[in-house]
């Protein structure tokens, strides 16, 4: 669309001074929008033609205002050719701003990340979880750091930002603090965020991700077997400590839920479901999706047992869970008492739902997905990958079917 700017001078007789002089104002109109900036400049009222737009008459001083005004009416025209050079909208406040000076002040990248981080804080509990703040201010921090590593610098104008910076931000982040390739990404990936931020406001004009490409490494995800879980129900730890946490874990294996879900679950998320039997209804903290999740008899024993305990009745909770890091420390002990050789920790549980508890035994990956409070199925599908188990039963079918006929020549297959 083409952009339309009109440019009025006019005297602004409501803010006339004492001695009777007003000021002249410069009226721009972009598009229907107006913008209105002192000239610097007064004069009578009796002395200013509103018509022409300028001072009457011919004197010296009608001379010097005169050409002030009309130098002004070249900036604007010339920095109206500027924006449209660079192909910057032309707007009121594109305008405005190189007029006055202010488009040409550079905008540094700390400033405009922590602000960032602060609107986050505040929506903390309403549109993001702790967690996300928490991987923006460790953004930030790396961000700091990189830039005293890399420049000797606290900060760095954000049209200095390129190719190279990213490339060199990433390198150190695997080199210097040793990140993993997915932590490394992550890093990088919050960091294009902000990038992201100052293109949307046209404070930049290229963006330097444009030719990066980073690719996030499928990690396999542990989980436990079958005969490992059934080791852990079978134990009769001495400890009661070493038991709740074994219960609280089972609950999470037979449910799917992560940590803070299973910590911020009431008995108002027990409802009966479509089929009048005993459901769990919640929102995974992590992605706000729901999960509604059939309750299994194994669920409702753990349930049962810690339903008068006194801790869950003080915090209103529907089970006594510990901190996860307490949770992760004790479940440590439990592998090593049940001589499980992996590194136990409570997400596990929730892998080992996908796997051992459901795939494995034949439930529908869509149906696993939507009790997972999966947003995309693609996700589910990574457990599925990991199944060498259901892979031999789905081709035991395929060898039944082509069996090889012993009594025959070796090469001769019989068809079922």
């Amino acid at each position: 669309m083409k952009t339309k700017v009109s440019i009025l001078f006019y005297a602004k007789r409501a803010k006339a001074s004492v001695n009777g002089l007003v000021p002249i104002y410069t009226r721009i109109t972009i598009n229907g929008k107006r913008i209105e900036l002192s000239s610097n400049r007064f004069v009578e009222v009796s002395k200013w033609s509103t018509e022409a737009g300028k001072m009457k008459g011919n004197s010296e001083e009608a001379r010097s205002i005169n050409n002030h005004l009309d130098m002004l009416r070249i900036q604007i025209i010339d920095i109206q050719m500027e924006l449209l050079h660079k192909k910057i909208p032309i707007t009121a406040e594109t305008l405005k701003s190189k007029l006055l000076g202010t488009a040409d002040q550079a905008r540094m990248l700390i400033p405009i990340f922590q602000d960032h981080n602060n609107k986050i804080k505040e929506l903390v509990g309403k549109e993001y979880a702790p967690g996300t703040l928490e991987r923006y201010n460790t953004s930030l921090k790396h961000t700091k750091e990189f830039l005293q590593w890399k420049y000797q610098i606290s900060d760095i104008d954000i049209t200095k930002i390129d190719h190279a910076f990213i490339t060199d931000y990433e390198f150190w982040l695997r080199s210097v603090r040793n990140c993993a390739n997915n932590t490394a990404v992550k890093y990088i990936k919050n960091f294009n965020k902000i990038i992201k931020l100052c293109l949307a406001n046209d404070w930049l004009e290229k963006n330097p991700f444009a030719n990066y490409k980073s690719k996030v490494k499928e990690v396999e995800r542990v989980y436990l077997s079958e005969d490992e879980l059934q080791s852990i129900i079978n134990k009769d730890f001495k400890t009661e400590r070493l038991s709740l946490v074994r219960d609280i874990f089972l609950f999470s294996c037979f449910t799917g839920l992560a940590y803070i879900d299973v910590k911020n679950l009431t008995k108002s998320h027990i409802c009966l479901g479509i089929d009048g039997e005993k459901w769990i209804f919640t929102h995974r903290q992590k992605t706000e999706s729901a999960s509604k999740i059939p309750i299994l008899p194994v669920t409702q024993m753990i349930i049962d047992k810690y339903e008068n305990h006194p801790q869950s009745n003080n915090q209103e909770k529907l089970l006594p869970i510990l901190s996860n890091q307490k949770m992760n420390a004790y479940l440590k002990e439990i592998a090593a008492i049940c001589e499980i050789e992996k590194e136990l920790t409570f997400h596990i549980a929730r892998h080992t739902f996908a796997t051992t508890v459901t795939l494995t035994n034949g439930v529908p990956i869509e149906s696993v997905s939507k009790m997972l409070g999966h947003k995309n199925l693609r996700t589910t599908q990574h457990y599925a990958k990991v199944l060498d188990r259901k892979v031999s039963e789905d081709m035991r079918v395929l060898k039944d079917k082509f069996k090889i006929d012993n009594q025959t020549a070796p090469k001769k297959v019989k068809m079922n």
